[in-house]
């Protein structure tokens, strides 16, 4: 293996791109950020059909349409080789010589049942996945590093995973790549203190080829901003599984990088990362009619605004520049809940909105009782006007339901389940009354306008909320880059 790693790096020091296979790629968040610091995406694996169609699209347009659709196809990875797969994307001689650096964030349902044992299994025995299929995901994306002999790698996963059933998962993959022949480390990073618009805290795991000789790193942070109680909370709920002191096993964990709010520029906000883009407000006249939407819907920016320097790098991003399209900019149709969105403060959650709802109801009863009609309560008339104007959800139970966001803060963490609704993120213009689009869920996190999304509305939302934040890889690729250059 050292011979296979002294080959790559002294190609990346001869001014190759270094080549990167993205597993359990999403649409491509982290392909992005790896793009935009130097790095080849040449190939990915991904389950979902319309976030593998998202990926080939962005980052394999160029191609043959028959080499085109290769990529583009879902790939299922506990039913694939390492050698097949790069076989058939396009790829002659030995396998592991294809590939320099894999990324990905493997999910890790039930992983805590397989345990350290079964992590050192799989680099003697390939097929040891199969025996526990709970775990197999983890394994698989070990499984190709075994194969494939990368010089670098890059893990992402929830916090969660370092205090999983007991177990600290990404202690335990660490253990295993060493034993594959690599320096590792993992730590906790927030993309708000990388100029995402964004609070979303994720671990992430380095890993290099002993060969290198490196130590590893996290990026500095360049923004700053006083995280919710709840985000620090989660952060030492994820760390109480680790054990921070000198004699300890967790020789792996590194502290996370310290933002400091004397040097590091303010975090980026909503506002600044959403309005420049056109109102929407045609809803509130009856314009838009119930159905699903398409993210490449196409509308233009507005005149007048001045631009902030992150929209104008959501514009301008190298490769993908919108050239004065913006796509995607469209929201669901929630009749229902526009005037309740508009009455809404920022900050305010699902037991505030449904107050607001019933205030509505209880004003539309006694403008109709001025006006002569018999709403007495508990008539079939009644209930009919509740059930049509008040959300049906208990105000005790869904507490986070809904949010609504503040213009002068970043927004909190966006979810897969944006996909489903896209409550959680109520835009912070009142007199827009909506959800946010397609497009502003994209700017929040750090897609840039270019960018295209595959499927209708619902799955771009899920791509979305699903991905890792293109900046925030940009700061990690740039770190891996420093370390594979020098």
């Amino acid at each position: 293996m050292r011979n296979i790693h002294k080959e790559k790096i002294a190609r990346i020091h001869g001014g190759e791109a270094p080549r990167v296979l993205d597993l359990f790629a999403g649409c491509g968040g982290i392909s992005l950020g790896f793009d935009r610091a130097g790095f080849k995406n040449v190939a990915a694996v991904e389950f979902d059909a319309h976030a593998a169609r998202s990926h080939a699209t962005n980052f394999h347009k160029n191609l043959l349409p028959d080499q085109f659709e290769k990529h583009a196809q879902a790939h299922d990875i506990t039913l694939i080789e390492p050698a097949t797969f790069i076989s058939d994307m396009g790829f002659n001689g030995p396998p592991d010589r294809a590939i320099d650096i894999i990324v990905g964030g493997p999910p890790c349902q039930a992983f805590a049942r397989v345990g350290r044992a079964k992590l050192r299994e799989v680099a003697e025995h390939p097929q040891a996945f199969k025996q526990d299929p709970r775990g197999n995901l983890y394994l698989r994306y070990l499984h190709f590093v075994k194969e494939l002999k990368p010089v670098a790698i890059l893990m992402e996963n929830v916090p969660d995973v370092l205090n999983y059933g007991g177990h600290n998962i990404a202690e335990e993959v660490c253990e295993t790549l060493d034993d594959l022949g690599y320096d590792c480390g993992y730590t906790l990073l927030n993309a708000v203190y990388y100029g995402v618009p964004e609070m979303r805290e994720r671990m992430f795991l380095i890993a290099y080829a002993k060969g290198l000789k490196k130590t590893v790193s996290f990026p500095k942070p360049t923004h700053w901003v006083d995280l919710p109680r709840g985000y620090d909370n989660s952060r030492k709920v994820a760390l109480k599984n680790i054990n921070l002191d000198l004699l300890s096993e967790d020789h792996y964990f590194i502290h996370p990088p310290v933002a400091d709010a004397k040097t590091c520029a303010p975090a980026v906000t909503a506002n600044l990362a959403l309005s420049d883009l056109p109102r929407i407000d045609k809803h509130l006249l009856g314009e838009v009619k119930k159905g699903a939407r398409s993210p490449r819907e196409e509308a233009t920016y507005p005149d007048g605004p001045n631009v902030s320097d992150y929209a104008s790098l959501m514009r301008n991003w190298p490769g993908f520049e919108s050239h004065g399209v913006v796509y995607g900019h469209v929201t669901r149709a929630l009749p229902r809940d526009y005037p309740i969105f508009a009455r809404m403060n920022p900050g305010d959650q699902y037991p505030e909105a449904f107050n607001h709802a019933v205030d509505l109801f209880n004003e539309k009863v006694v403008q109709r009782r001025i006006l002569g009609e018999s709403l007495e309560e508990g008539s079939e008339a009644f209930k009919a006007l509740y059930t049509k104007m008040v959300p049906p959800y208990d105000p005790t139970k869904f507490p986070n339901k809904w949010r609504k966001m503040e213009a002068n803060k970043p927004a909190r963490t966006l979810m897969a389940h944006l996909g489903k609704d896209g409550y959680s993120h109520i835009h912070y213009d009142s007199a827009q009354a909506r959800t946010i689009s397609v497009r502003e869920a994209a700017r929040l996190q750090s897609f840039p306008d270019g960018f295209e999304f595959s499927g209708s509305m619902n799955p771009a939302f899920k791509q979305i909320g699903n991905a890792v934040p293109p900046l925030l890889a940009y700061a990690l690729a740039k770190e891996i880059m420093q370390n594979l250059k020098e």
